[in-house]
């Protein structure tokens, strides 16, 4: 059984999406803005990383950070990125609406349902953000989303891996849930995986690099008071990856899942 577990990897670039795959990755989760909880990448990001990978592409429909109540022109906007990630050749996209009482906005999700098959739908941890998870479950089987990334509504996952579990329970055969968020590594897989049952798994591996500039100016950043480093990059690392999905699945080849 446990060879039969998906790794979907959280990558932000092309490069990011090659050292996933290299690392044993079965899918990519494709984002921009990972500081923010990711965003929609760009149109030349979501073809290069399509051109360059083998393994399954996902691609994160979001219009912007903070929350997932939209106005109508940013719906309108994650609307035609449904079609476009379509057009380019994704395996599937990941959307996530809730109304402003935090329940799950079932017409405009259900919406991005129909646009975007026959691709695979994902709704994001969106789900954490709902006022009642066994409610929001049942919406996303109703509209017939194929599976539900999820913290169990905690930061960490250890933290939300009761919740995980009793989903995983009620899902059933009706949606996948994956369990994502902060805090996997090599050394708790085991452990999430084995209570959890859960059959697919979302993790991100980063570490930081230094840039390449040798010249810096350092009284200048381009971004606001929450900013990364500025002469620091955050890429994938494919030894991560590969320590995690080889702590469950040993020296398996990947199951290039779509």
């Amino acid at each position: 059984m446990q060879g039969q577990i998906t790794f979907e990897v959280c990558v932000d670039s092309v490069e990011a999406a090659l050292a996933a795959q290299e690392g044993g990755a079965d899918r990519v989760e494709l984002c921009a803005n990972l500081l923010e909880g990711g965003t929609t990448p760009s149109a030349a990001t979501i073809q290069y990383a399509r051109k360059s990978i083998e393994i399954g592409l996902h691609v994160i429909i979001r219009p912007r950070g903070g929350d997932f109540c939209y106005s109508n022109l940013e719906f309108e906007v994650m609307k035609r990125d449904v079609e476009l990630a379509k057009e380019w050749g994704s395996n599937g996209v990941v959307v996530g609406n809730l109304n402003e009482d935090g329940s799950v906005d079932t017409e405009r999700t259900g919406a991005l349902v129909s646009l975007a098959r026959p691709m695979s739908v994902t709704f994001h941890r969106a789900f954490d953000m709902s006022r009642d998870p066994y409610e929001a479950l049942e919406h996303l089987i109703e509209l017939g989303v194929d599976r539900v990334l999820t913290s169990g509504q905690e930061p960490y996952i250890l933290d939300g891996l009761d919740l995980i579990s009793e989903l995983v329970e009620r899902a059933r055969d009706r949606i996948i849930v994956m369990p994502g968020g902060g805090g996997i590594t090599a050394r708790n897989i085991q452990r999430i995986v084995e209570q959890s049952r859960a059959r697919e798994i979302h993790f991100a591996a980063p570490v930081q690099v230094e840039s390449r500039m040798r010249y810096r100016n350092t009284r200048v950043t381009m971004g606001g008071e929450l900013r990364p480093p500025e002469y620091a990059l955050a890429v994938t690392d494919p030894g991560q990856v590969q320590r995690v999905v080889h702590a469950v699945r040993g020296r398996a080849a990947p199951r290039m899942a779509r």
